[in-house]
């Protein structure tokens, strides 16, 4: 397994909040605190894409491959055409906008911040189609799965259906004393992962004869990583700098990546599983960040689950 550090001409000068791969290629999206949205081509090593923002940006994704969105800390969320550089605000939450996602399905942008709302936005007509507004506690992390919204509030995950998001149809308040600080969906099996702040994952999976909640206990804050869907592995990251993987069906560990020099605060595979990119960041400090990416070969999806 080989890894690489990106190199950046002007060096990313904040936290980094979010990473992020195109659906079909290497490009990677970066989201950081210094304020800036970057784009970079991992094949080639070169920065494509500066964009300077007006405020700490807090979370971004693909619409697309020439597409992207942003969540900033002044409530802003901002379109960006990665071709042309032009970048528009499509809305404002009434306080720090958190969380950023792009529905395929519904062809709506998904966000959700401090003011307690999530918002499903249009994004031809630049306004909000969709208010949830009485939720209990500011979203932590949000993750789509097809048309089911899951989101991380307090020390609960609550899931909507985005075809008819009247009310929620599924609350899960986990036995955790301390809240969840991120959400990760398994579409594959119909589940997600919740990872709180004091370092437990737990998985809800759903299982065609039956319901299990699976538990990983580890030392330090978590930081989840996508679900890929043809090895069944997942990736998580803590507060002082461990990578691991795991196989989400057998709650055995793949393997542990060296220590980085900083937190781990956000990971993402490629679309094919064979990169996965993690962003070592001071959380919320002035500092040198750092992005390493990760080149390896998965096994054949039956050999993985035997790891």
């Amino acid at each position: 397994m080989n890894g690489s550090c990106l190199e950046f001409k002007n060096p990313i000068q904040d936290a980094i909040s979010r990473v992020r791969f195109a659906p079909q290629s290497n490009n990677l999206l970066i989201s950081s605190w210094d304020p800036c949205l970057r784009l970079y081509d991992v094949d080639c090593s070169q920065l494509r894409l500066e964009a300077p923002s007006e405020a700490a940006l807090l979370d971004c994704c693909f619409q697309e491959e020439s597409v992207a969105f942003s969540a900033a800390s002044d409530g802003s969320i901002t379109r960006y055409d990665l071709h042309s550089g032009i970048s528009n605000k499509i809305g404002n939450h009434d306080d720090i906008a958190t969380c950023v996602e792009y529905s395929t399905e519904t062809r709506q942008v998904i966000t959700a911040g401090f003011d307690k709302k999530i918002i499903a936005w249009d994004i031809f007509g630049a306004k909000p189609l969709l208010y949830l507004r009485n939720l209990d506690a500011e979203v932590e992390s949000m993750s789509l799965s097809g048309y089911e919204l899951i989101i991380a509030v307090g020390s609960s995950v609550d899931i909507y259906d985005l075809r008819n998001s009247d009310k929620c149809v599924q609350s899960n308040k986990f036995c955790m004393d301390v809240p969840i600080r991120c959400v990760s969906s398994i579409p594959y099996l119909k589940g997600y992962a919740v990872g709180s702040v004091d370092g437990r994952v737990k998985l809800e999976i759903s299982y065609p004869s039956s319901s299990n909640n699976i538990g990983l206990v580890f030392e330090n804050r978590i930081t989840l990583g996508p679900f890929y869907h043809i090895s069944g592995a997942f990736v998580t990251g803590d507060n002082v700098g461990y990578v691991t993987a795991w196989d989400a069906k057998s709650r055995r560990r793949l393997f542990e990546l060296p220590d980085c020099a900083n937190s781990i605060a956000s990971l993402t595979y490629n679309n094919e599983g064979q990169i996965l990119a993690v962003a070592s960041s001071h959380t919320y400090q002035e500092a040198t960040e750092m992005l390493v990416v990760l080149r390896f070969l998965l096994p054949p999806p039956s050999r993985v689950y035997m790891i």
